[in-house]
């Protein structure tokens, strides 16, 4: 999950300013939209006393807009102090790939209301939360990427780890290491294909191992490999 800040409303940066940040509370972090039902659905709750404006919107994996695949509704509407709401993720493609998983990334921007007992000083920010949505075909249901996890093939270019993944799952990891030394910035493989990630410079042995993030967020086993 990604969160980017940008600010609304600069009065000054004066001794003493404060900083005003939403609260709302994303109910996950990823969505996984099965291709047998008609609609994935997250929570939202506002844990805070004010208000705030939210706007949600579906980009591809390139992070282009994308309202031919999938529509978020409501896709901008106020949420009240302590408070709860429910977006619902629909999908608008004729059809999808029904032999692997298909990512999206679902935007949850939360933009604060003003209130006129802050401070003339005060920054007010709007948070954009930004999480995996991954379209699962229902041909794949029966399954899951921690168990077909095990099937990465792993290979050694010079200071560069491979990863092949055979599987039709975005296999997204929580942790990569070699002989014990991890990997910094490990993020995902696609379905049927390879992704390439830095060694430590003093990366040794052979040994690979790897936990992945479940469908829930949770971290899993660990796996073993060799080179």
């Amino acid at each position: 999950m990604k969160t980017k800040i940008s600010a609304l409303l600069l009065a000054g940066f004066l001794a003493g300013s404060g900083i005003a940040h939403a609260g709302v509370i994303v109910g996950g972090t990823r969505v996984i939209y099965d291709g047998g039902k008609k609609e994935a659905s997250i929570s939202l709750e506002n844990p805070d006393s004010a208000p705030y404006l939210i706007q949600s919107w579906v980009e591809n994996e390139a992070g282009q807009s994308d309202k031919s695949s999938f529509i978020v509704t409501p896709p901008l509407f106020r949420l009240d102090g302590n408070q709860k709401n429910t977006l619902r993720i629909m999908q608008t493609a004729p059809r999808l790939a029904a032999d692997r998983e298909t990512l999206y990334w679902l935007n949850i921007k939360s933009i604060p209301t003003a209130d006129p007992s802050r401070s003339e000083n005060t920054l007010q920010l709007a948070i954009n939360t930004r999480i995996k949505l991954i379209y699962r075909p229902q041909a794949l249901k029966n399954s899951s990427p921690e168990k077909a996890s095990s099937g990465l093939k792993w290979t050694r270019q010079g200071q560069t780890l491979a990863v092949n993944n055979p599987t039709p799952y975005y296999i997204n990891f929580q942790s990569v290491s070699v002989n014990g030394r991890p990997l910094e910035k490990v993020t995902y493989v696609a379905p049927h294909a390879t992704a390439l990630f830095s060694l430590p410079p003093d990366a040794r042995g052979n040994q690979i191992e790897w936990k992945v993030i479940s469908d829930y967020g949770a971290i899993g086993a660990v796996h073993k490999s060799s080179l």
